[in-house]
């Protein structure tokens, strides 16, 4: 059903009435506030991933966003338009429902019990700390975004309901990234940062301040300015089927994507659909080139990443260099006659503009204005930020130059003859190999890390390292504990050979308290991982130094993939340093290590002793997130007073916390000592050799060791 523009406006009014903080307030932020106004106008977008540091106002665009939607008006009447909020630690029964267990205990009949999903239609679902999200969780609310319905299927039931929404999820990356996939899900993307410009913070302290001290007076001020905003979207939503599309924007659209090289074709339609929105919000009754590129800005960035270490992003430049590439084709296609003008191409891909627009999010944009925000190439960074990149990784193509390159450092060809004395580092300002230079650049074939996972079964963060007891996951049995939720099935069974006795002779089945069942499940957890890499003098031959860097870079992006959090301590010198606190952002570990220093002594004793220093911390923060010790060393302590027996003892004193570890042996040349070996024998770890470190033939080395 429609609603009229003078509804409409009554609607923004008396959202106004109860004093939020205004959407047309919000300063510095044009480029996240038109990205939510086109998902507005155009459902079919797929929502907004706002990236951004902390304390750039995300949450209150965000929040303001529905203060702007049109009420939602069915059989029942009209009611405002909702904001569900999903909690980081939902589970999947409350965001896609479940069945109504009170009604299924009380009258025995199969009822289903809506969820968040269900809350959310005509609305905005937002997701403050999306990366944070269960993996699983996010695969459902795309899913749901996308299809505009949700399905469920489970404990005999089967349910479909309608959940159209502007899904918007914002997330810090310093705590951790989206999987590439996932990031391919969402239709647009938004990097937003604090404006340095004065003026500007000025501006935003003194509006928050202002609202803070009367928000019903500072919501009227602005009460036109939103109302006007609405009205834009409203119009240009009733305009979206008109808005023409033919065949040379198109191919614009597809030449501009296939020279970014981007993934299958959702991409492709993003933009269109995207460019189309862009098309009506402005009055214009065709896409242009202009929308096309506005489009682009918004929808291509995030989906280059071709390695989960490479930071999303389009410069200005290579934009440029893509839209000419893209208008001469554009050209060409204009004066194939096999083509011609062509029909236009129906907008919206077959959703239609009667479908609800969920989740109109901050325009942002001062409604005085006719042109909109993030048209101009030099608001690429999303503007000013007010209210509310990194050293990627290269992908393992073995094309020349396309290798990791973390220092920028060169590196000797293999089979160089000339010993590793004689190979200076060329980031080492004094030309002395192993003497305060850089770590080496890793080699473009990074090796494939084991499959190395903690023993026995524990209770940590959702991941894909180790075996953990979850609320997701396989059901292994029945258990009288219920704090997982309640298993059905084991509760009826329960239940059934008790019936005679509880007098049943027909009718629902009878219920005690202790017939309930929960479900035991089993899946998979994210771990702490330590890397204590030894950065001396002994390791910092280039070739050598390489190798270790190949392999640690490897072994992150393996963290990466099963969700672990990451620490990093350095041993050289005379003392061991922790250059990476535990973090899930594990490309930050990847840019740390390019700024690593190698050179000196090798103080053993103190990377092990500041590697249980942090364990036990963390034990205390997060006592479910267990450890695995990853130590990198030829073995050769030579810091300090007794260097090699204090280095075993600081091994054994680990040993007897149950830090359950690993040790790469980096030793190399014709006569090898060994002592990394005695190490591993100290700490009771998994040994593994540095040449040795390739993928399924030492599967389950830390097991086997743990179980000896």
């Amino acid at each position: 059903m429609s609603i009229s523009p003078v509804a409409y406006s009554e609607s923004v009014r008396a959202a106004g009435d109860e004093a939020g903080f205004p959407f047309s307030a919000v300063v510095g932020q044009e480029r996240l506030q038109l990205a939510l106004i086109l998902c507005a106008v155009h459902p079919g977008i797929g929502g907004v991933l706002v990236r951004g540091e902390k304390g750039t106002a995300k949450s209150t665009v965000v929040r303001a966003l529905a203060q702007l939607l049109p009420p939602v008006v069915d059989e029942s009447g009209a009611r405002p338009a909702r904001l569900v909020e999903l909690p980081v630690g939902a589970t999947e029964d409350r965001v896609v429902g479940s069945l109504d267990l009170e009604r299924v205990l009380r009258d025995g009949e199969q009822a289903f019990k809506p969820g968040l999903l269900a809350a959310a239609h005509h609305g905005v679902l937002y997701v403050d700390e999306v990366n944070l999200l269960h993996d699983h969780l996010v695969d459902v609310l795309l899913d749901a975004a996308a299809m505009g319905r949700v399905h469920i299927e489970r404990d005999g039931v089967s349910h479909t309901h309608p959940a159209r929404f502007v899904l918007v999820g914002t997330m810090n990356p310093e705590e951790g990234e989206l999987r590439p996939q996932l990031l391919d899900r969402f239709g647009l993307t938004v990097d937003v940062v604090a404006s340095r410009d004065v003026d500007v913070r000025m501006a935003v302290v003194r509006r928050r301040l202002d609202y803070e001290a009367d928000p019903g007076a500072f919501a009227g001020r602005y009460a036109a300015a939103d109302r006007e905003v609405a009205e834009r979207i409203l119009t240009a939503r009733d305009k979206l089927a008109d808005v023409g599309l033919d065949n040379v924007e198109l191919r614009r659209i597809a030449a501009l994507c296939a020279s970014f090289d981007v993934d299958g074709m959702r991409a492709d339609l993003v933009v269109a659909r995207t460019a189309t929105a862009h098309a009506a919000w402005r009055g214009a009754t065709a896409v242009t080139e202009s929308d096309v590129r506005v489009a682009a800005e918004l929808a291509l960035p995030h989906r280059r990443r071709r390695d989960p270490f490479d930071e999303p992003g389009i410069s200005e430049e290579q934009l440029d260099d893509a839209m000419r590439n893209a208008a001469e084709e554009a050209a060409r296609a204009e004066e194939d006659d096999s083509l011609g003008k062509g029909e236009a191409v129906p907008p919206n891909n077959g959703a239609g503009p009667q479908d609800p627009v969920d989740g109109a999010e901050d325009s942002g944009l001062n409604p005085e204005h006719t042109d909109l925000p993030g048209v101009e190439p030099d608001s690429h960074d999303g503007g000013p930020g007010s209210c509310d990149g990194s050293d990627p990784l290269p992908s393992d193509s073995d094309s020349p130059g396309s290798g990791p390159d973390l220092s920028g450092g060169g590196q000797n060809p293999p089979g160089d003859p000339r010993p590793d004395d004689d190979r200076r580092d060329r980031n080492d300002p004094a030309g002395r190999p192993g003497r305060e230079g850089r770590v080496a650049a890793p080699t473009a074939a990074l090796p494939k890390p084991p499959r190395w996972e903690v023993p026995g079964v524990g209770e940590g963060a959702p991941g894909r390292r180790s075996r953990a007891r979850t609320r997701q996951g396989r059901v292994v049995r029945t258990t009288d504990d219920t704090s997982t939720g309640l298993h059905l099935l084991g509760t009826i069974f329960a239940a059934a050979p008790r019936q005679f006795e509880r007098g049943r002779l027909s009718g629902p089945l009878a219920f005690a308290p202790d017939d309930l069942r929960g479900a035991y499940r089993e899946g998979r957890e994210g771990n702490l991982v330590v890397f204590v890499v030894d950065t001396s003098g002994s390791m910092a031959a280039r070739d050598r130094l390489a190798a270790v860097t190949n392999a640690v870079v490897a072994l992150l992006r393996d963290a990466y993939q099963r969700r672990d959090k990451v620490a990093v301590i350095t041993m050289r010198g005379q003392d061991a340093e922790l250059v990476l606190p535990p973090t899930s952002s594990v490309d930050i570990a990847v840019r740390r290590l390019a700024d690593l220093r190698t050179g000196g002594k090798t103080p053993l004793a103190h990377g092990l002793l500041k590697a249980r220093d942090l364990i036990r911390r963390e034990r205390t923060r997060d006592p479910h997130r267990r450890p695995l010790l990853v130590l990198l060393t030829d073995g050769r302590a030579t810091g300090g007073t007794d260097p090699l027996p204090r280095a075993r003892t600081a091994a054994r004193m680990l040993a007897d916390d149950a830090v359950t570890a690993m040790v790469i042996d980096c030793e190399r040349g014709m006569i090898r000592l060994n002592l990394a070996r005695d190490i591993a024998t100290a700490l009771r770890a998994g040994y593994l050799q540095l040449t040795a470190l390739t993928g399924d033939s030492v599967a389950g080395i830390i097991r086997a060791t743990r179980a000896a």
